[in-house]
């Protein structure tokens, strides 16, 4: 079985402190479908980087394939999308093309419309196809479900399982879970390959630390005890080594002889508990501490927070969406569901108003929300983010210790406050977003895509935040496992676009 090989890998940015990666050895499958997993700001995508060759580094990198990225860059998107196919693979064949499509539930004539025109998800899903049709090439994927909606994320999920040869960058578990058979995890102080899903490693993970963390205890107490008994042997040892200068007649050859036999005990108890300090050294370094969030909804409003009835929005005289109504009260959480392009983004827009960076959209129907109801707003997209956190923090007219505060226990190094935002990584600019949501008293939280890029960990301690706390919130997230976890109410969004493509099918039919 052919193998990457990396060895005695190390790596900084040029601009950086400290080492991204140090002294790391590792082998690669090149049949593996390979989950790689870790915090935000780790090195994931990184890694991904130096596989590629992109970045300088010292140590070894041997594979016998070559490697493709994506997202895949596409320079040109006005083309026509079989055009950029063959750019990208020049010697594929239309019917592979067509086949690989059709795993992925997307029509052929896609082939025969300008790659702009596509949605995202169709984008992503020709994108892949085409380069896993690409002989010799092991693909690294780096966050392909940001673009997804819940069907796309189990239809390309399906479509990896069928595949070999892969490293995925994925935050979605049940994604991760649908499709790998190895995990590479980037831990605190080290990196570990285990075979399996994302479910199984986590639990060997937690085994592992809880074991740890039992021994570390004990080791402890050991500790404790070993200095105690040492400091008693050392006096002991000083008291009768001073009963040889006392009065009177003493055997002092033979109180020499016990004063030295307690010293010796004492030395071998402190070598004991130096070994064991060793020990406890070793352990734990890799815990992760997921410390609980805080966050300060605001519940004096009864009953309705916000009302849809039969509101459709317009982009250019046509309607976006098909009539939405709900109506949502404190307390209650709305996960809106449905296709790309279908309008959930806009309607999250329309609730919050221009005010709140959202916008005056064209609509019909009936929409309720009190005067005095105080909006929280995340959106999409967080790449506008630049300047400084002290900046941002006063800007947003958050408290900027609680701001900072919040980023600590969602994984930031205190390094990371003197850095420029647009230096980030893509998951800690949406932690920006999230922390500073988390720092308005507000009475309903609109989040569009909250989880986009972020860690698994941070997904976890959201779910927990939104469990204890019970705010009032419409979202916009297509992690299952987090919909699951959070929604009190599913609310279907279907797009204008599908409804008058299906009517014009059945009426040719007729």
């Amino acid at each position: 079985m052919a193998q990457i090989q990396i060895q005695h890998l190390t790596f900084a940015y040029p601009t950086g402190s400290e080492n991204i990666f140090e002294d790391v050895s590792l082998q690669i499958d090149t049949n593996w479908k390979l989950g790689l997993i870790g915090r935000n700001g780790r090195g994931k995508t990184t890694l991904l980087r130096l596989l590629q060759n992109r970045y300088e580094y010292t140590g070894m990198i041997q594979s016998p394939v070559l490697f493709d990225y994506f997202p895949y860059p596409v320079a040109d998107k006005q083309k026509q999308t079989r055009e950029i196919v063959q750019e990208i693979n020049p010697e594929v064949e239309e019917w592979q093309v067509d086949r690989e499509l059709s795993f992925l539930d997307v029509n052929p004539e896609v082939l025969d419309r300008p790659f702009e025109t596509l949605s995202n998800g169709e984008q992503t899903k020709v994108l892949l196809a085409t380069l896993f049709l690409k002989e010799g090439h092991f693909l690294l994927i780096d966050e392909p479900t940001n673009h997804l909606d819940l069907n796309g994320r189990q239809l390309v999920a399906q479509y990896l399982k069928r595949k070999r040869g892969f490293i995925l960058v994925s935050h979605d578990r049940s994604f991760l879970d649908g499709c790998i058979d190895h995990v590479l995890a980037i831990n605190k102080a080290s990196m570990d390959i285990q075979s399996g899903n994302y479910s199984s490693w986590l639990q060997n993970f937690e085994q592992r630390q809880s074991g740890e963390l039992a021994r570390h205890t004990q080791l402890k107490k050991e500790i404790a005890s070993m200095q105690k008994s040492a400091r008693q042997r050392a006096d002991w040892s000083k008291k009768t080594e001073a009963q040889k200068f006392g009065n009177g007649s003493v055997d002092r050859g033979f109180i020499g002889h016990k004063s030295a036999k307690m010293m010796k005990r004492a030395k071998a108890i402190e070598k004991r508990r130096a070994d064991a300090i060793e020990q406890k050294a070793g352990l734990l370094q890799d815990l992760e501490t997921i410390d609980d969030l805080k966050l300060f909804p605001l519940h004096d409003i009864s009953g309705d927070l916000v009302e849809l009835d039969e509101v459709e929005i317009f982009y250019d005289g046509h309607p976006v969406s098909r009539p939405v109504s709900f109506r949502i009260q404190d307390k209650e959480r709305i996960v809106f569901n449905g296709v790309n392009g279908s309008g959930k983004s806009s309607l999250l827009k329309l609730i919050c108003g221009s005010s709140l960076g959202g916008a005056d959209l064209e609509y019909q129907g009936t929409l309720y929300k009190p005067a005095r109801l105080r909006i929280s707003y995340v959106c999409q997209d967080p790449s506008f983010l630049k300047g400084d956190l002290k900046t941002y923090a006063r800007d947003q007219e958050i408290d900027e210790s609680l701001f900072k505060a919040i980023l600590r226990k969602m994984g930031f190094e205190r390094a990371q406050f003197e850095k420029q935002m647009e230096d980030f990584s893509a998951g800690q600019k949406k932690k920006v977003l999230i922390a500073g949501s988390l720092c308005q008293k507000a009475h309903l939280y609109i989040w569009d895509e909250p989880l986009n890029y972020i860690d698994l960990d941070s997904r976890r301690q959201i779910e927990e935040l939104i469990q204890r706390f019970e705010p009032t919130m419409i979202l916009v997230e297509h992690d299952a496992a987090f919909q699951q976890a959070v929604a009190t109410q599913i609310v279907k969004i279907e797009s204008a676009k599908t409804v008058r493509e299906t009517d014009r099918i059945e009426k040719q039919a007729k």
